[in-house]
C-alpha cells in the first residue's frame, strides 16, 4: 500500500468501506498513524492530529488558535467536545474487530478551565469496557507543557457486525 495524503482532501482519499472492514479496529487506527491511511479531513480543520495508537488508547495533539474561539475569545466548548469524541471513539474503535464498525450514541464533555490559545494539548481516551454490541470510553485534555487538565469526557458507542454485501 503506498503511503496516503497526510489529511484526505476529496472523498477517495478516505479509506474505502472494504479496506475498512478488512482489518481490526486497531490495525485500521495504526494504518493511520502510520501514514497508509489518510486522517480525515477534520483534523486539518480543527488543528489536531493521531499522536499514538495502542490497543484501548488513544492520543490526539492539537493547538487551538484563534478560528476556534467562541464570541468571548475562548475556544469553543465545540472544540473540546469534538477532540474529546475523536480520541474516546477512536479508543473504542481499537477494539472492534474485523467485519465490524462502530459510532457514538452519547458523549459528555466537563470543561475545567479555557485552554489558552496556542497552548499544545494531548487528548487521550481510554477504553473502561468494550463488548460484543457497545464499548465505554473516558477521555482527558491536558496541556503537554504545563501538565494542567483542561478538560473530561465519557463516551458510549455501538459496535456493529456489518454482513458482506
Amino acid at each position: 500500500m503506498t503511503a496516503a495524503p497526510l489529511f484526505a482532501t476529496r472523498p477517495e482519499d478516505l479509506a474505502s468501506r472494504e479496506v475498512l472492514l478488512s482489518m481490526s479496529g486497531l490495525d485500521f487506527m495504526r494504518a493511520i498513524l502510520e501514514g497508509r491511511i489518510a486522517h480525515p479531513p477534520m483534523g486539518r480543520t480543527l488543528g489536531y492530529r493521531l499522536h499514538s495508537v495502542a490497543r484501548g488508547r488513544v492520543a490526539f495533539r492539537g493547538t487551538p488558535d484563534f478560528e476556534m474561539t467562541n464570541p468571548m475569545g475562548t475556544v469553543h466548548g465545540g472544540w473540546y467536545g469534538t477532540l474529546l469524541d475523536s480520541a474516546m471513539a477512536c479508543a473504542v474503535m481499537t477494539e472492534v474487530p474485523r467485519g465490524s464498525v462502530y459510532t457514538t450514541l452519547e458523549y459528555k464533555v466537563n470543561v475545567t478551565r479555557p485552554i489558552p490559545l496556542g497552548t499544545e494539548i494531548e487528548a487521550v481516551g481510554t477504553v473502561s469496557h468494550a463488548g460484543r454490541s457497545t464499548g465505554v470510553a473516558e477521555g482527558r485534555i491536558t496541556g503537554i507543557a504545563d501538565g494542567r487538565l483542561y478538560a473530561t469526557g465519557s463516551t458510549t458507542c455501538i459496535i456493529m457486525r456489518v454482513d458482506a454485501p
